[in-house]
């Protein structure tokens, strides 16, 4: 009989770990070469991982919601029957509550051993467990006196959160994601500091405690959105956010684009739109500010040798992720096309993969989707900027001719862009944005894509 180790593979840039949220198979159950094994959940995507041989699972090495180091040992399968347990009895795994377990693991910097005090009762903490407890200051003797709700008495995140939940505000936590508010909570109670499931930064802001009114229903963030909330928070704590504004004219794009579309969804079977033609534009000026290209560590300042554009894209369920053109600048309007569609496409699929949303380096969002002239983004952190492109509007101007000025119909829009005043200054950060502008007010109505 051969044992075959299944490691937790490398799943993109900076990632070092993963948390084990769905086994797929029991132990005992037959798995094909291929076949999905696990789910598991990174600070940046979920990922289906496939089995690496066939055989039989006879050894889970990780728990739901235990958090595993790349190159860990997750499970191992026997490629022989002979010596292979039967299949255990099913048991009632707990469903995991998808929070960001990552960020929690690296906020209190406990990669994968997490020392807590015990008062020597022997019970079993998974390391994402003895993280929110250090981080959260619990003693070994309090963190043993909380009754655990998973399998064989083990206490979960959901019981440790529940239990800081009590411990802060003295209110009962929430039985179910999403529920109705039937009672006011008591006045004294108003003035109780408020509980927060995630570490990091938004373990030491106060935020405000909001009483729920009878009626008003109770939804808990889902994974992504705390992700996205705690990246947020902590982009604008780092960074300190200036925005600037350009009005540019695109009329002789939307022109164009309207004479070329059909054409081009004839030859190539996909549509055309205004991003690739923006990003085209927002390139060309990177490479003549190239120090919008960098990002801060410490006090040095790293320059960017890839051009990397991301791009913001909102997924069906509400949230947003952020996939990544690689080296941008290599490609021509008819490539960055082709990129955008993939992209976009896979990330509302759901089947963006892990280095799809790594190494970006200058980040794009298109508020002008939801009928937005403008917007003040947020810097996607470790980058320095980020350029809103607004709704494209129908409007007067004065046009300017060898003959005189007279008043037409344009098509104009805004371009926010917001920076890193630490490192960007006000000359760069708005010549940068009128340059990005001019490149597209010279937009070429003869060429070919």
């Amino acid at each position: 009989m051969a044992k075959i180790e299944i490691r937790l593979p490398k799943m993109g840039e900076s990632v070092t770990e993963a948390t084990i949220t769905n086994w797929l198979k029991n132990v005992g159950d037959s798995v094909e070469l291929d076949e999905p094994l696990v789910e598991v959940a990174t600070d940046k995507v979920d990922n289906e991982l496939p089995s690496e041989a066939q055989g039989v699972l006879i050894e889970r090495l990780f728990e739901v919601d235990q958090v595993a180091q790349v190159g860990d040992v997750i499970a191992i399968i026997s490629t022989g029957g002979a010596d292979t347990p039967a299949p255990a009895a099913p048991t009632k795994e707990e469903t995991p509550v998808q929070v960001a377990e990552s960020i929690v693991a690296n906020a209190v910097q406990t990669a994968q051993t997490v020392s807590v005090p015990s008062n020597g009762s022997g019970k079993f903490y998974s390391p994402l467990v003895k993280s929110i407890a250090q981080a959260e200051n619990i003693s070994g003797q309090e963190l043993d006196a909380i009754a655990g709700t998973g399998q064989g008495g083990r206490v979960t995140k959901k019981d440790i959160l529940s239990y800081l939940d009590n411990r802060t505000s003295g209110a009962a936590a929430p039985a179910t994601v999403t529920e109705t508010a039937k009672t006011e909570v008591p006045a004294a109670k108003k003035e109780a500091a408020p509980a927060t499931a995630a570490s990091g930064f938004l373990a030491n802001i106060k935020e405000p405690v909001v009483v729920p009114n009878p009626g008003d229903e109770i939804i808990e963030m889902d994974r992504m959105r705390k992700l996205i909330a705690e990246h947020m928070i902590m982009s604008t704590h780092v960074s300190p956010h200036v925005t600037s504004y350009v009005e540019a004219d695109v009329t002789e794009i939307v022109n164009w684009r309207n004479k070329v579309k059909d054409v081009y969804k004839k030859r190539e079977g996909e549509n055309i739109t205004f991003t690739p033609i923006f990003m085209e534009a927002i390139v060309k000026a990177i490479k003549d500010f190239p120090m919008i290209n960098v990002s801060v560590s410490g006090t040095k300042i790293i320059k960017r040798k890839d051009i990397n554009l991301g791009m913001a894209t909102a997924l069906p369920s509400g949230n947003l992720i952020v996939p990544v053109i690689k080296n941008a600048d290599q490609l021509n309007l008819n490539g960055l096309t082709k990129a955008v569609n993939a992209l976009a496409n896979n990330a509302r699929n759901n089947t963006l993969k892990p280095e799809d949303i790594q190494g970006g380096t200058y980040t794009v969002t298109n508020v002008g989707t939801f009928g937005n002239v403008m917007g003040t983004p947020i810097i996607n952190q470790p980058q320095v900027a980020i350029l809103a492109l607004g709704a494209i509007r129908k409007v007067p101007a004065v046009i300017e001719t060898p003959h005189g000025d007279f008043i037409g119909i344009r098509h104009k829009m805004f371009l926010s862009h917001s920076y890193d005043h630490r490192v960007v200054d006000g000359a760069l950060g708005g010549q940068f944005v009128r340059r990005v502008a001019d490149y597209l007010e010279q937009f070429d109505p003869n060429r070919e894509f």
